[in-house]
């Protein structure tokens, strides 16, 4: 099993087969202070994930040995280490496939290297740990954002960083119903990404898979038809 990888700390992994886009997306994001290592290939992304623990992956889709997709799915089995995916199909429906195999983020191609680095940036604000917060409850979970931790009859809960984020939002709105447009704001700010309304979807039918909740009988979050999505706390 891969070790587990930590958004804290580490390098920024940059997995493309094209060397030219890697050598460039390597050279911004070094000259922003990033430390950086690359990959060609989706096993070589993979052994590297297992032995730098990197802060954040860029995966292009389209690799050779072990495409994009497999590789996100397999470091989600293991990790929350945040995923930007590059691809040159760049349609609403890609882009939420994409994001419901584990991508944080998505750029499609060609991309400005200027926009990667915020996009990398704007990643790296969102899945920083607060300076303190106090464990949230809901149901039996207990929700830590301080370790980014969730644990659930003393079993650790393996949550995409979007997917911790989502939660926490949903439990610190004790019950209140929130729109999509809410909580696309709260995981992207306003003005971030491109991310649509079906992405919410997308990264609520992931959090119920993690938690085991079923949508028709939920225990953790329920949707408000026509609205959005509350948590069921007591």
């Amino acid at each position: 099993m891969m070790s587990r990888p930590s958004a804290a700390a580490g390098p920024i992994l940059v997995v493309d087969d094209d060397p030219k886009i890697a050598q460039l997306v390597r050279a911004y994001l070094e000259r922003e202070g990033f430390t950086v290592v690359t990959a060609g290939d989706g096993v070589a992304a993979l052994a590297a994930v297992d032995e730098l623990r990197p802060r954040l992956i860029v995966l292009d889709l389209m690799l050779p040995e072990l495409d994009g997709l497999s590789v996100a799915r397999r470091v989600r089995d293991d990790s929350d280490v945040p995923i930007l995916m590059l691809s040159a199909r760049g349609s609403v429906a890609e882009r939420v496939h994409g994001i419901a195999e584990g991508a944080d983020d998505y750029l499609a191609k060609p991309f400005s290297p200027a926009e990667l680095v915020v996009r990398v940036k704007a990643i790296l604000r969102r899945t920083a740990t607060p300076v303190t917060h106090e464990p949230l409850r809901l149901d039996d979970l207990v929700i830590d954002p301080e370790r980014h931790e969730v644990v659930r009859d003393g079993e650790r809960l393996v949550l995409s960083t979007v997917e911790f984020r989502l939660l926490v939002t949903l439990v610190e709105a004790n019950g209140r119903v929130l729109s999509r447009e809410a909580l696309l704001d709260a995981l992207y700010g306003a003005a971030e990404g491109e991310a649509v309304d079906r992405t919410i979807d997308v990264y609520v039918r992931r959090l119920r898979e993690r938690l085991g909740d079923a949508p028709e009988q939920p225990r953790y979050v329920a949707t408000v038809r026509g609205i959005g999505y509350r948590a069921l706390v007591s």
